[in-house]
């Protein structure tokens, strides 16, 4: 399945116009391309600790503390991005606390304050939190490692996810029909994060765009005869790269930041900051952060684990690992890269859980689950370098032990973090619209498994949010769970898409399964299936000295799900896929679910694509030796001589 990165022979190759996967970038190159990952990177971290810090039960933490909890984050970070891009999907992503970590850590924090405020209007409340760092962190410390708990909670359910194979198991059944408003929905669900900080100041988010768009798009194609680059790996130059559209996030990005620390000189008033903005911006605040501090675990305390914490953790595991998926899927797709082996999946889900567990032990409020704004970056520029992203994430990594130095992360406009969300994940909500095209859009069935899944996600959280009345179980670990599975909308999204994808009848024609299975499942171009297969070997195979230490062990469990199969193993499944789809190509009339008219019916109708007529075997058709035509699925080749045998 993997969402239609299969192609039909001839196809383009998947090589990118500045860099690619396979290619090894210019060390000058590489280090321009993970400043403009760190950019995008820096502005989510600062989003999701803006968002979450003041919803904690007692005031938010004063500056320092704050650019601690930020080095602490990016440390996680840095560290969970090398294992993925060595050990997991080996795809160039990068690691962030994303959004589903913040809606259940949101849902936690909530119940906490609301929890805080009827004991404290009852008897005097004495602080739970008794380490040494309490004086000076202040009493919000105690929530915050409630929080850090779920946070440790979440990787360890991610690693058992990634290592049981139902990740890659759960991947190869998402077809396009799961994964287009899979994807448009991740997308949309930012909107009102984006809406909130552009507000700030809507001219310097408008701006941002606006150059982004310019960039990127009308001047794409501009080539500055002055930058050729070093080839690392040839000794010679390579022609001259586009670069206003390799750089059309980090240009825009530090000119406009530039502008707002001018006019922040000139005492020149540019952003509007209501009660709740006030609230948020820490960018006037002074502080004396320590310049170098490594952080260990148990230095903030340790994480409490309740059941409330518990209950929150596994949601975000669920939502974490469903968004993870959907990003490795949409970051294949950006850079036009090979189909997505189930290894690949659950080897990087369990990089994401080990990232997940080492930011809990270090106390920061979120874990680390692969960005989709960074995703998107990557796709909008066309740059999917892996060595960029492992510079960047050394740069997290070093940034991580100076708090002094990511407290200027601090100084980033609010507006630019909103600027940031809508270029990047509007790209998101394009991708999930492409997946269309394989399917049958006007099947009354695709209809309304589109619509429903999508409607729900956005109505649910919606329903919840202004409710007056809380979800109410009996037991409280209980509520936060459904509270929180419930007001994440990737998840509503997934889960209803998946189950009715996988339950109500279709053809695989409606589905949009015949252009995956067709190019190598089908039994045409076997060539091309090895030509596949060796490219995804490639692009996501383990690197080749950790490769020798896996035969003697790879059938054992749980490696079995983490290693990558041999060519025996890949050529018998593919028998037994072909075989399969043969089987599941014919579907009895009384089986179709179409609602809109069809063929016949005398409304005009599309025209078939290719790949809906040519992607799938051609047979002889039995018992024709007059007319020698041919059939494929069981119906007849579009000959005029075939019409009689298939009325």
């Amino acid at each position: 399945m993997n969402g239609g990165h299969c192609r039909v022979s001839g196809a383009r190759s998947p090589v990118l116009a500045s860099c690619s996967l396979q290619k090894m970038c210019s060390w000058m190159l590489s280090c321009c391309l993970a400043l403009q990952h760190l950019a995008v990177q820096a502005s989510l971290l600062c989003i999701f600790h803006l968002l979450l810090l003041p919803t904690l039960p007692e005031e938010p933490p004063h500056s320092q503390a704050t650019s601690e909890l930020l080095a602490r984050s990016l440390f996680a970070c840095g560290i969970s991005t090398v294992l993925q891009t060595t050990l997991g999907s080996r795809l160039p992503l990068v690691h962030i606390p994303s959004f589903e970590y913040l809606v259940p850590a949101m849902v936690l924090s909530s119940h906490l304050s609301l929890g805080a405020s009827i004991e404290r209007n009852g008897t005097a409340v004495a602080s739970a939190c008794r380490a040494p760092h309490c004086t000076v962190a202040g009493s919000w410390a105690a929530p915050l490692q409630e929080v850090s708990g779920a946070v440790l909670v979440s990787g360890l359910v991610q690693l058992a996810l990634g290592v049981s194979g139902v990740c890659g198991w759960a991947a190869q059944h998402c077809g396009p029909m799961v994964l287009a408003p899979s994807l448009s929905i991740i997308g949309l669900s930012a909107y009102k994060e984006a809406a909130f900080f552009c507000s700030t100041n809507w001219v310097i988010a408008v701006l941002l765009m606006l150059l982004t768009v310019t960039f990127s798009q009308h001047l794409g194609s501009c080539r500055l005869p002055f930058c050729a680059w070093p080839q690392a790996w040839r000794g010679s130059m390579e022609p001259s790269v586009p670069t206003l559209r390799t750089f059309s996030v980090l240009l825009p990005f530090a000119g406009v930041c530039i502008l707002c620390a001018v006019l922040s000189h000139l005492h020149i008033p540019w952003e509007s900051l209501d009660l709740a903005m006030a609230q948020l911006s820490w960018a006037n605040t002074t502080f004396h952060a320590p310049w170098v501090r490594i952080p260990y675990t148990g230095e903030w305390g340790w994480p409490l684990l309740t059941p409330r914490a518990l209950a929150v953790g596994i949601a975000m595991a669920i939502g974490c690992s469903m968004n993870s998926v959907g990003c490795y899927v949409l970051c294949g797709r950006l850079l036009r890269a090979p189909w997505l082996p189930p290894d690949t999946c659950n080897r990087g889900l369990c990089t994401e859980g080990l990232g997940s567990l080492l930011a809990g032990l270090l106390g920061a409020p979120g874990g680390t689950a692969a960005s989709i704004a960074n995703a998107c970056a990557a796709g909008l520029t066309q740059t999917g370098s892996r060595l960029s992203v492992q510079a960047s994430a050394l740069a997290c990594v070093v940034l991580g032990m100076s708090p002094r130095l990511v407290g200027l992360l601090t100084r980033i406009p609010l507006a630019v973090h909103g600027g940031v969300l809508c270029i990047t994940y509007a790209v998101a909500v394009g991708t999930g619209i492409s997946y269309f095209q394989y399917a049958d859009i006007d099947s009354g069935r695709n209809i309304f498994i589109v619509g429903f899944a999508m409607f729900m996600a956005l109505l649910v959280p919606r329903w919840f949010g202004s409710a007056l009345a809380h979800l109410a179980t009996g037991w409280v670990p209980l509520d936060l769970l459904f509270l929180s599975l419930l007001m994440a909308p990737v998840v509503l999204t997934g889960s209803l898409s998946f189950l009715l994808e996988n339950t109500v009848s279709g053809t695989l024609e409606e589905r949009g399964l015949l252009f995956e299975l067709g190019p190598w499942r089908a039994g045409v171009g076997d060539c091309h299936a090895h030509g596949e297969r060796g490219k995804a070997r490639q692009a996501y195979g383990l690197p080749p000295g950790m490769s020798k230490l896996l035969p003697s062990s790879c059938k054992a469990f749980p490696c079995c799900f983490l290693c990558p199969r041999s060519e025996e193993e890949e050529e018998k499944e593919d028998e037994e896929e072909g075989s399969r789809a043969t089987e599941e190509g014919t579907t009895a009339p009384e089986e179709e679910t179409h609602l809109l008219p069809r063929t016949g019916s005398g409304e005009p109708q599309p025209p078939r694509r290719t790949s809906e007529t040519v992607m799938a075997a051609w047979t002889p058709w039995p018992d024709s030796a007059e007319c020698g035509c041919l059939m494929v699925d069981q119906h007849c080749a579009p000959k005029t001589a075939c019409e009689p045998l298939c009325s």
